[in-house]
């Protein structure tokens, strides 16, 4: 199952940039290891495509917890994508977070995994 972010804005006009996206997983499963794939996309500009930024596979063993920072200094926006190849979906925790130049959170790019929105695939 895939989510995303959605677009997050990314300008100083706007309150703080954040320098990193911060993704969180924590996976639940007391027994089987999970399958993560994550995908960043940003934009200079409105009116264009979204362009990929990161596209990372990694996997995250049972009632372990992975914390993955990913540059994203200079965009105008950018968005998460994170799908949970294995095991089941409810099982693994994700959150995302913007961290500005100091590592402090941009409490307004935080997005828990109850604001994250379901999508078909990776790259929607």
């Amino acid at each position: 199952m895939a989510f995303t972010t959605g677009l997050i804005l990314n300008t100083r006009d706007f309150g703080t940039a954040a320098a990193n996206a911060a993704v969180n997983i924590s996976n639940e499963d007391t027994v089987n290891t999970a399958q993560i794939v994550v995908q960043i996309f940003y934009t200079l500009s409105t009116g264009v495509a979204k362009t990929p930024l990161y596209f990372q596979t990694y996997t995250v063993p049972p009632r372990f917890a992975d914390i993955r920072t990913f540059f994203i200094s200079g965009v105008l926006a950018y968005e998460v994508q994170i799908a949970v190849i294995a095991p089941q979906p409810n099982l693994v925790v994700a959150s995302v977070f913007g961290l500005d130049t100091f590592n402090n959170l941009v409490p307004v790019h935080r997005v828990l995994q109850s604001e994250l929105t379901p999508i078909p695939s990776l790259g929607s």
